[in-house]
């Protein structure tokens, strides 16, 4: 059993040939280690980020209170709920699926026991980049993320969620139409009217990533317009 954990059967995995053995025959079986491949990986490449830069990641599994991510050559790495996206969702499968490429920035490194934590909303834009994708009297479709007795929370995009008002029906999960009513920077907010709704679940919405794909760093985030109250940021130091 717990070999059939460790080779991921079906799954590519990293490994270092160790040393190639002849039997009498001629028959050649190769020797190979996962785990050395992994020490290099850790020691000569994880160990040298810091915080804040961004890496290639893999989705590899999802659990309520997060995803966890391979980082390089199979060393796992916890993203947790909070850290994949500004608007709330209720588990990370709405955001993500097993086997999906993804960025991620180093949030904190510890040397001692080489792990490793990331983060991911910061790569999706702040509120006035996703705002400034809709305008007032649009009609677009939306994800309800969230049902209060004062409003139904819906997601316009994965760092962008407005307000509508509450509607009898309506589940977490559905699609529905929404007429955006207002737009206010100052206070981040968006409200809007739900005008239909879709039966099943959405669930997942398509992200778009706000980093130059060159770009390799980030030392500060901001997510709030400048003149709000509320400052939702990420500052990154080593």
């Amino acid at each position: 059993k717990d070999i059939a954990i460790i080779s991921r059967v079906g799954k590519p995995i990293c490994f270092k040939v160790l040393a190639i053995e002849y039997d009498d025959n001629g028959g050649a079986t190769a020797i190979l280690s996962r785990r050395s491949a992994q020490m290099e990986c850790l020691h000569k490449y994880l160990m040298c980020l810091d915080p804040g830069d961004i890496i290639p990641a893999r989705i590899t599994h999802l659990e309520h209170f997060g995803a966890f991510v391979d980082v390089g050559c199979g060393i796992a790495s916890l993203l947790s709920i909070d850290c994949i996206s500004v608007s709330r969702i209720s588990h990370p499968k709405d955001r993500f699926y097993i086997g999906m490429p993804i960025k991620a920035i180093v949030k904190s490194i510890d040397r001692e026991t080489g792990r490793i934590y990331v983060t991911h909303k910061e790569l999706l834009g702040t509120w006035e980049e996703n705002a400034s994708r809709f305008r007032v009297g649009q009609t677009v479709v939306g994800i309800v993320r969230s049902v209060e007795q004062y409003g139904i929370f819906i997601e316009l995009a994965p760092n962008l969620a407005g307000l509508a008002e509450y509607k009898e029906g309506i589940s977490v999960g559905q699609s529905v139409a929404v007429y955006i009513k207002n737009i206010i920077p100052e206070r981040m907010k968006i409200k809007l009217v739900i005008i239909d709704s879709c039966k099943g679940e959405q669930n997942t919405m398509k992200m778009e990533y706000y980093v130059s794909s060159d770009k390799e760093h980030l030392d500060y985030w901001r997510y709030s317009p400048v003149g709000t109250a509320k400052i939702i940021e990420s500052r990154f130091s080593s």
